[in-house]
């Protein structure tokens, strides 16, 4: 299978070295890689540019955008622009962040699971953060979902589910849009991703409000998103969190702003999610 992998990279000059390093030391190579330097202040052009030096299936393009790191739309559009670079000979796309270490095998092992089911659409591995020395789960979602730093996609699904949204929420939007056109959502346990830089780190209080957005935009309605914002704040332990979800969701609500499913998708996602509720229960 080839593999094509797009990396958006702004101002990780801390990380980006041993995220590449990773992908260099795989026991299976992809065939392309692009890194996007996203209007960096830092040295990470520098340090991309050892190397694309030393390996001429990895490149680099440099774009100008907003030095604000606002969650979904920024990275994405990078990723997309990095996508618009590369050839359709590909078989499996991947969006991986540059705070990321792969494990050796990590698409050895994606290569085996797509091969193994052609109904995979959507494939990764489980993020590990550094806690006193030690790497633990990054307990931000459930282990079954494939979490946006490091996925890949087949072909067939990522042009059916026609690429990624550019909008906060896109890392769910993807895998319940897999899910709508018949394609199963994999998760190898075996494969432990460390993330350099956890979940949010980044994020700034300007964005509190916008998870609840991307629950309007994904026509949650008003009672899993209520459901939904009141697991993660127990999750965080923030009362404010739920109040900010909630919050944002109405706000989104209010001013009609525009949703990235379908009317159909969103009735399939909101039998999905209560499916997964009942099921949880019961």
């Amino acid at each position: 299978m080839n593999i094509y992998i797009v990396i958006p990279a702004h101002n990780e000059e801390d990380y980006i070295a041993l995220m590449v390093e990773s992908i260099a030391n795989q026991t299976y190579l992809p065939k392309k890689v692009v890194v996007v330097n996203d209007n960096s202040t830092d040295n990470t052009t520098e340090i991309i540019s050892k190397f694309t030096g030393k390996y001429d299936w990895i490149k680099c393009i440099n774009i100008i955008s907003s030095t604000s790191h606002i969650p979904g739309s920024k990275v994405i559009r990078a990723f997309n622009q990095g996508l618009e670079t590369l050839d359709d000979h590909y078989d499996i796309i991947c969006k991986f962040d540059a705070d990321i270490i792969l494990p050796d095998n990590y698409l050895e092992k994606l290569v085996a699971l797509f091969t193994a089911d052609k109904k995979i659409g959507i494939a990764g591995g489980l993020a590990f953060i550094e806690n006193d020395g030690n790497w633990v789960y990054e307990t931000v979602s459930s282990k079954d979902h494939v979490r946006g730093p490091f996925k890949a996609y087949r072909k067939d699904c990522f042009k059916q589910i026609e690429g990624l949204k550019e909008s906060i929420g896109w890392d769910t939007a993807d895998v319940l849009l897999a899910q709508y056109y018949g394609w199963k959502v994999k998760t190898d346990k075996s494969l432990h991703v460390k993330h350099l830089k956890p979940t949010g780190k980044s994020y700034q209080e300007n964005t509190k409000f916008l998870f609840g957005e991307a629950l309007h935009k994904m026509r949650y309605g008003f009672i899993l998103t209520f459901l939904s914002a009141f697991k993660s704040g127990i999750n965080k332990g923030s009362f404010s969190y739920f109040f900010n979800t909630l919050k944002g969701y109405f706000k989104a609500k209010s001013k009609n702003v525009e949703c990235i499913v379908t009317e159909d998708q969103g009735v399939f996602i909101r039998k999905l999610r209560w499916r997964n509720i009942v099921e949880k229960i019961f």
